[in-house]
C-alpha cells in the first residue's frame, strides 16, 4: 500500500502546476519504506510539506543544477557509534530548510529524537547543552555542542587558530563539510522506524549507538570543499568532508576523479586525466571505544586509510586501519606513547566502497589551493552494511569472495552493479605489525600493473609516523611512510619495512589476511642476510634497541640465500593466475621467464577449452574469458624444460 501511495502521490503531481519534477504540498507527506525515490531534477517540500525516508529508504537525484527548494524537511535516519565520550565524523545530509533554492548550512538544531505517534513519523526536539556530556532516555535526547568543530585545509590541532573551528549550536558547518559530535550516554528503547508489515525494529539507542533524525532540505548538485597542501607539515594538511546526500555515494568515484583520474563507469576503468586536488585517500577518524574521557591528553585514536582499487573503479578498495595513538593535553599526537590494541576496535574486513548517509572522513589536498567537488553521480541506493560494502564507522566481519557479486544498486550513474565482485580480484597481502603487544599497525600491499614502483596515488601515506614507535612500509627511496603499498608484482620484488621505537621494543609481523595471493612472504633481515618466511612458518618476532630502522628490514617473496633449483614446486610459485571477472580477462604472469610451449584451460570435467601454443618468454600472457560459462576452471602451463603447472581459477560473468 505504501509503495503505490508513493506512486500515485508522484502521478498527481505530474499534474500539477509547479516548478518542481517532485512536489509536496503544504500539510501533506511522502512516507518511503524500504525503497528508494528517484527524482531526476529537483525537490520542492512547500511550507509545512514532508519526506520521511524510513528502513533506509534513500532519495537519488539526477540534474546537477537543479536546485531543491522549500520551508517544508526531509527527514532521514542514521546512528552513531559513539558514547558521551568518544567522537563520530558526520556529514549531514540537509540544511536549513530556509530562504531561496539551494543547499543550505547545517546545525545542530536541524538533528531531532525519533519519536513515536499513531503513523511513528513524528520525532521531537532535541535539548542542546553547554555541559560536557550528552545522554538519552525513553523521553529525552540531549546533545552536548561542546563537541561540534569543523576542521579546513589545515595541519594543525590548534583550536580556532587554522586548526579545529568551533561550530557549537550555530548554522556554520557549509554544504559538503563535516563536522564532528560526540555521542549520548544512557538508553532509549523506543522504536520510532519498523520493517514492512510489523516487521521488527530498532531502538533508538541500546547504548552507545544513538540514532538522529536529520530534518531539513535535502541536499543535492554539485558541493566544493576547500582542500590545500602542506609539504614537510608533521601532519597531513586535511579537510573534514563526507557524503552530503540522503544516500550513499560510490566512494571510490569521488576519490579517483578528485585526484586526477578519469573513470568509465560502465566498466570500471581507471586512467590519468586531469588534475589531482587530493591524494586519492580518504582518512577515517577511529575512537578507541573503550576510552572514556572528556580529557583531550587521555584520548586514544586514530586515522584508518582508505584507497580506492587501483584496477577497477567498480570494486572494493583497500582499508588499512588505524593504530590508535595517544595525545597530549594540546591535541597534537603524543611522542611518547601508544595507545589501544587495533584488533579490539576494528578488523580488517572493514569496507568503505560506498559511504552510507551522515558519514564523514578526512581528505589530503596536494595543491597549494584547491577544492574538492562532491557530485549527483555519485549517489546509489546501498543498504547500509558490511555485506553491501558501506557502513558508518561499524567494526564487522565479512565472509564474502571474489565468486559473490555485488547486489542491483540503483544509481544515478546507471552502471549495472552487478557485473562487479564485492571482494576485488587484486592480489593483495595485509601484514599486522605489533609493538610490544600494546598497538597494532595494519600494513597492505597490493599488486597491480596499474601502478608503480615510485609513490603514486594508489599509496596510501601513513597518517602519522612521528610518534615514538611506529611500523609502517616505504617507497623504494625510503622517503615516505605508507600504510598502503601498491606496485606491480615480480618475484623478485623488495618492499622496504620501518620500524621505530624510543625503548627496547618487540616487534611481532604476522601475515594477517591474503587475497588471491599464492607466494610466500618473508621478512629480510638485510644486515644479518636472514629470511623468515611468515606465510609458512607464522610470526616473526625481533626485539630492538630504540632506534629509527629504514634500511635493516624488507618484505620479500622469495629467500635469495636459496639456489634456484628448477625443480617444479619453484616453478609452480614461480606462475602467477589473475582472473578479472569485471574484464573479463584471464593473466598468467610469467616471473622466470619461462620458454612456455603451451597454455590451456579446463573445465571441471577436463574438457579443453582453451589452448595457446608457443607463447614464448613473454612476462605474462593474457587470454579473453568472455566466451566462457561460470565454474571453476584449471589452467595448465607447460614449458620447454619440461615443466608442467596447473592452477585453480574461479570464472564468473
Amino acid at each position: 500500500m505504501k509503495r503505490f501511495l508513493l506512486f500515485s502521490i508522484a502521478s498527481i503531481l505530474g499534474s500539477l502546476s509547479v516548478e518542481a519534477q517532485m512536489y509536496v504540498s503544504p500539510t501533506s507527506y511522502v512516507y518511503v519504506n524500504d525503497q528508494f525515490v528517484f527524482v531526476n531534477q529537483d525537490v520542492n517540500i512547500d511550507n509545512t510539506g514532508n519526506i520521511y525516508l524510513r528502513n533506509q529508504s534513500q532519495l537519488l537525484q539526477g540534474a546537477p543544477s537543479s536546485l531543491n527548494d522549500g520551508a517544508g524537511k526531509l527527514s532521514v535516519f542514521q546512528e552513531g557509534t559513539t558514547n558521551n565520550f568518544q567522537y563520530n565524523y558526520w556529514c549531514s545530509p540537509v540544511g536549513r530548510a530556509t530562504g531561496g533554492a539551494g543547499n543550505t548550512n547545517f546545525g545542530i538544531n536541524l538533528l531531532k529524537r525519533p519519536s513515536v505517534n499513531g503513523d511513528k513519523i513524528t520525532s521531537s526536539n532535541i535539548t542542546i547543552t553547554n555541559g560536557y556530556d550528552g545522554s538519552a532516555t525513553n523521553s529525552s535526547l540531549t546533545v552536548s555542542n561542546r563537541w561540534i568543530w569543523k576542521y579546513v585545509a589545515s595541519n594543525v590541532y590548534a583550536l580556532n587558530s587554522g586548526g579545529w573551528q568551533y561550530v557549537g549550536s550555530n548554522f556554520d558547518v557549509e554544504p559538503g563539510l563535516g563536522f564532528t559530535m560526540k555521542g549520548v550516554s544512557g538508553t532509549d528503547a523506543t522504536i520510532a522506524d519498523y520493517a514492512e508489515n510489523g516487521g521488527a525494529g530498532i531502538a533508538n539507542n541500546t547504548g552507545s549507538a544513538q540514532r538522529y533524525d536529520f530534518r531539513g532540505r535535502p541536499n543535492n548538485g554539485d558541493m566544493t570543499a576547500v582542500v590545500s597542501d602542506a609539504p614537510g607539515a608533521y601532519y597531513l594538511n586535511l579537510t573534514l568532508v563526507g557524503n552530503p546526500y540522503p544516500s550513499a555515494i560510490n566512494l571510490n568515484w569521488y576519490l579517483l576523479e578528485n585526484s586526477g583520474f578519469a573513470v568509465n563507469y560502465a566498466t570500471g576503468a581507471i586512467s590519468v586525466s586531469g588534475t589531482a586536488q587530493i591524494d586519492n585517500t580518504a582518512y577515517f577518524w577511529e575512537h578507541d571505544k573503550t576510552n572514556n574521557t572528556h580529557n583531550v591528553g587521555g584520548y586514544v585514536g586514530g586515522y584508518g586509510t582508505y584507497k580506492p582499487d587501483p584496477t577497477n573503479a567498480n570494486v572494493p578498495g583497500t582499508y588499512a586501519s588505524a593504530p590508535m595513538s595517544t595525545y597530549d593535553p594540546s591535541g597534537e599526537w603524543n611522542n611518547g606513547a601508544l595507545g589501544g590494541n587495533i584488533g579490539t576496535v576494528v578488523t580488517n574486513a572493514y569496507r568503505r566502497m560506498f559511504s552510507p548517509v551522515g558519514q564523514g572522513f578526512m581528505v589530503h589536498g596536494v595543491v597549494p589551493a584547491g577544492t574538492v567537488t562532491m557530485r549527483n553521480r555519485y549517489r546509489t541506493f546501498v543498504k547500509e552494511g558490511v555485506a553491501n560494502n558501506s557502513q558508518f564507522e561499524k567494526s564487522s566481519n565479512v565472509n564474502a569472495s571474489v565468486n559473490q557479486f555485488q547486489e542491483d544498486f540503483p544509481n544515478v550513474a546507471g552502471i549495472d552493479y552487478t557485473q562487479f565482485p564485492k571482494v576485488s580480484a587484486t592480489p593483495k597481502i595485509a601484514l599486522h605489525i605489533k609493538a610490544n603487544e600494546a598497538a597494532i599497525y595494519e600494513n597492505y600491499i597490493v599488486f597491480s600493473d596499474n601502478t608503480s614502483d615510485d609513490l603514486d596515488f594508489f599509496d596510501g601515506k601513513a597518517p602519522y609516523t612521528a610518534v615514538a614507535k611506529n611500523a609502517s612500509l616505504m617507497t623504494n627511496d625510503k622517503v615516505e611512510k605508507l600504510s598502503i603499498a601498491s606496485l606491480p608484482f615480480t618475484l623478485e620484488k623488495t618492499v622496504p619495512l620501518y620500524l621505530k621505537c624510543d625503548e627496547v621494543t618487540t616487534f611481532k609481523v604476522k601475515l594477517a589476511n591474503l587475497n588471491n595471493f599464492d607466494n610466500d612472504v618473508y621478512v629480510h633481515d638485510i644486515v644479518n642476510n636472514t629470511y623468515f618466511n611468515v606465510r609458512r612458518n607464522g610470526i616473526y618476532e625481533v626485539t630492538l634497541p630504540a632506534g629509527e630502522y629504514t634500511s635493516q628490514y624488507e618484505i620479500t617473496f622469495r629467500d635469495a640465500n636459496e639456489t634456484l633449483s628448477e625443480d617444479n614446486n619453484v616453478v609452480a610459485s614461480s606462475f602467477q593466475v589473475y582472473q578479472n571477472n569485471s574484464q573479463q580477462l584471464l593473466t598468467v604472469f610469467n616471473t622466470l621467464g619461462k620458454d612456455v610451449t603451451s597454455l590451456s584451460l579446463y573445465d571441471m570435467t577436463g574438457k579443453n577449452v582453451i589452448s595457446k601454443e608457443k607463447l614464448g618468454t613473454n612476462d605474462r600472457f593474457e587470454i579473453a574469458t568472455n566466451a566462457l560459462s561460470d565454474g571453476v576452471y584449471v589452467v595448465k602451463v607447460s614449458t620447454a624444460d619440461n615443466h608442467s603447472v596447473e592452477k585453480k581459477v574461479s570464472i564468473f560473468k
